[in-house]
């Protein structure tokens, strides 16, 4: 039996403005650096996370994208191992990758940062984005040129098909310099969504991706 997934809500950050699931959450008007923006962010959602201001620019967009994305949702409702994480973005984690390098290029000035050298992975947004929530299930982080709907979909639809999780937050975050774009998404079981709620459905496939993608 084919199983059907839906998405069940989203969050994007582009460009000084942050939307949820079509509601526009966050907009500055005044040209903003990434630093500055995501202070800002940080600031309304009135979140309290001192390990925050420890992690690299990448850690922050897509830790803060999904803050925000969760927070509509039921308290609790995604933990443990049957929540997994499906990743992408273009440029890796060159934007921390560079600032470390600035650390050890002169020998003159040799100073490497483990602090920052321990950010020198893109997959390390999603491990803080699990310690974070809670999540325990599968995870994967992609890198394609440009982002791609189609490998987000495939991936995301196999490991919900094989049974290795029920709830899979996907998505693109991307950084590199002050050029910075994410957009998470929810996907869930037909079967794990009440019919008592008035929760928003998109058909999960690369069509409605690519949609989501475009707004931002």
């Amino acid at each position: 039996m084919t199983m059907n997934y839906n998405i069940t809500g989203y969050c994007s950050i582009r460009n000084q403005v942050a939307m949820v699931d079509d509601r526009l959450e966050h907009y500055e008007e005044n040209f903003y650096t990434f630093a500055d923006l995501i202070k800002s962010l940080y600031k309304k959602e009135e979140i309290s996370y001192p390990k925050f201001f420890k992690m690299d620019g990448l850690s922050k967009l897509g830790f803060l994208t999904a803050e925000m994305l969760l927070k509509q949702k039921e308290k609790g409702k995604y933990q443990g191992t049957r929540v997994g994480m499906i990743l992408s973005n273009s440029a890796s984690s060159l934007d921390t990758d560079m600032a470390f390098h600035e650390t050890i290029r002169d020998r003159r000035q040799y100073f490497p940062s483990p602090s920052v050298f321990v950010y020198t992975l893109p997959n390390i947004v999603i491990g803080e984005i699990c310690i974070r929530n809670k999540f325990k299930g599968e995870n994967t982080f992609l890198i394609s040129e440009k982002f791609d709907s189609g490998l987000l979909y495939t991936n995301i639809r196999e490991a919900l098909d094989h049974g290795r999780m029920d709830v899979c937050i996907g998505g693109w975050v991307d950084l590199l310099r002050e050029r910075y774009e994410s957009l998470l998404f929810i996907v869930e079981k037909e079967t794990n969504i009440s019919p008592d709620t008035e929760q928003k459905k998109i058909e999960f496939c690369p069509e409605e991706i690519e949609k989501l993608y475009l707004k931002i």
